[in-house]
């Protein structure tokens, strides 16, 4: 017999809220209390930079297909004693290559959270305010998300930001986020840093390392508020197309955030 759609999404709603409710681990929740929201920038409805005032970063990886750099990523962390925030797609979730990884990155007390379930492309490119998905489809892949995320043991309770897949949003899927009981967080604009998926064939589109690297230090350098605040996103990996990886540079940049005076926090 054929299930009817809107049952079959009530179903899948409804599996969600249990899975959550009366999962082991309850850790606190992360999002803050109302006192504190006028630290955070806001874009479209998106937590996009904390408080300027203060020298903290938020190191972010995002990923979907690849994990090429966990390994070495993982080294570096640990190596300066950084926590880092992690968000992946149900599509990594589920890869049985990438298991070894997501453990290692929950033992070692890293955050990690969701990206989407099949990365989807919430908005048209040329027209932000033109959606792509529906508000169905939308929490129906969310929550797949969180669902192979809680094959992990991660509760939505210890989980509640997300960063939405291509880090392309608008007001409708950040308020779609909210109805969900969930924060929509996405990189601070200034940096090339988000850049480092990019390969060579893209033509003027690429962006190598040196780049990348070179932009942070300047933007820190020539902003008022240097990188107070900000949420720097790269990647956990990228196609093969690109040899020249980010994430060999990440020792380097680390240090030299450090000794500028920077600490690097989880988003509470």
């Amino acid at each position: 017999m054929r299930m009817n759609k809107t049952f079959g999404s009530s179903i899948i709603l409804i599996l969600f809220l249990f899975t959550f409710n009366f999962c082991n681990d309850e850790k606190k929740s992360l999002t803050k209390s109302d006192k504190n929201k006028s630290y955070y920038v806001y874009d479209q409805g998106a937590i996009v930079r904390t408080d300027t005032t203060k020298k903290i970063i938020h190191l972010v990886f995002t990923g979907d297909s690849y994990a090429d750099g966990a390994d070495t990523i993982i080294k570096v962390l640990n190596k300066h004693s950084i926590k880092a925030m992690f968000f992946f797609t149900g599509n990594f979730y589920r890869n049985k290559k990438f298991a070894n990884y997501i453990e290692r990155l929950i033992r070692d007390g890293h955050y990690l959270g969701a990206h989407s379930d099949k990365h989807l492309l919430y908005a048209a490119w040329s027209n932000r305010d033109s959606l792509l998905v529906t508000k169905e489809q939308f929490r129906e892949d969310l929550i797949n998300n969180y669902i192979e995320m809680s094959k992990f043991g991660i509760c939505k309770n210890s989980a509640k930001f997300f960063i939405p897949p291509y880090e392309w949003y608008n007001t409708v899927i950040s308020g779609w986020t909210k109805d969900l009981g969930l924060t929509l967080i996405n990189y601070t604009q200034g940096t090339k840093s988000h850049a480092d998926w990019t390969t060579p064939d893209m033509g003027a589109r690429y962006v190598d390392s040196d780049q990348i690297f070179t932009s942070i230090l300047e933007y820190e350098g020539k902003s008022v508020s240097g990188l107070n605040g900000f949420i720097l996103l790269s990647h956990i990996g990228s196609d093969p197309l690109r040899t020249d990886k980010f994430y060999y540079k990440l020792d380097e940049l680390l240090g030299e955030m450090v000794n500028r005076g920077y600490v690097f926090k989880i988003l509470e």
